[in-house]
């Protein structure tokens, strides 16, 4: 870690995560609260700030925004980062902000999906939570991937959290990245990310192969992107599976 982070980072949430977040490195739950070890939990850590808008600003101003033929969501959403973001150093801040999108972005009023009938509650709470963790992922805006938690691949820390085989991993993990591949569900994503001062990316090519994403400020470089991704996939991926405490079926 090149970054100066704090020791512990604890939040209050809403809704109390799964214990079994603790079997991954430096994850402790207790009732509400989520405590995280930086130095237990990140692979890297090079930035200890990230860019935040206040939740409620974006519920007010920015959820019932539609686009127009002379303004398009994107550029609405960029507009709108840069006039109400802030930087902040508080990483339980940056958490209960996500906790709030991914309260939103995966509600169970959503239910059921077609197409994903598969899809119930209990698969919308892995994704509110492990899309919280998530947010503590950083990319710079010249592309650099600068903090790098478990949670960026997603598939894998799910099926060590929850027992989830491969096809059920990367099934989620597909609903996580494409909002349901629903015209109405990326336009939500495009307005709540904004929260989180970017969109989100995926870093997977033509088929998901565990490369995760994340959420990037408006113009990253994602050929700086992807070639961070392809230094420390394979290497870290590893780790995350060997945090499993069960077999699980492939």
């Amino acid at each position: 870690m090149t970054a100066t982070a704090p020791s512990t980072i604890s939040v209050e949430l809403a809704q109390a995560f799964d214990p079994r977040w603790s079997r991954l490195p430096g994850i402790t739950v207790d009732g509400p609260t989520l405590s995280i070890n930086p130095a237990e939990y990140f692979f890297r850590f090079d930035s200890a700030s990230w860019l935040v808008c206040d939740w409620h600003l974006v519920r007010n101003q920015l959820l019932n925004v539609e686009e127009t033929a002379e303004a398009a969501l994107e550029q609405t959403a960029l507009e709108f980062i840069r006039s109400n973001s802030r930087s902040t150093t508080d990483a339980a801040e940056v958490l209960a902000i996500a906790s709030r999108v991914y309260s939103y972005l995966f509600r169970d009023e959503l239910l059921p999906v077609g197409g994903l009938e598969q899809v119930g509650p209990d698969e919308l709470r892995m994704l509110r939570e492990a899309a919280t963790l998530m947010a503590l992922n950083k990319v710079e805006p010249d592309g650099t991937i600068s903090n790098v938690g478990p949670c960026w691949f997603f598939p894998a820390a799910t099926s060590v959290v929850f027992d989830l085989d491969e096809t059920t991993g990367g099934m989620i993990d597909e609903v996580y990245h494409s909002t349901w591949f629903n015209e109405s569900r990326r336009v939500e994503s495009i307005k709540a990310h904004a929260a989180l001062g970017g969109r989100l990316v995926h870093g997977c090519q033509s088929v998901p192969d565990q490369s995760g994403g994340a959420c990037l400020p408006y113009g990253a470089s994602i050929e700086t992107f992807r070639t961070g991704l392809r230094a420390f996939r394979d290497e870290w991926l590893t780790a995350v599976y060997a945090c499993r405490t069960v077999p699980t079926t492939n």
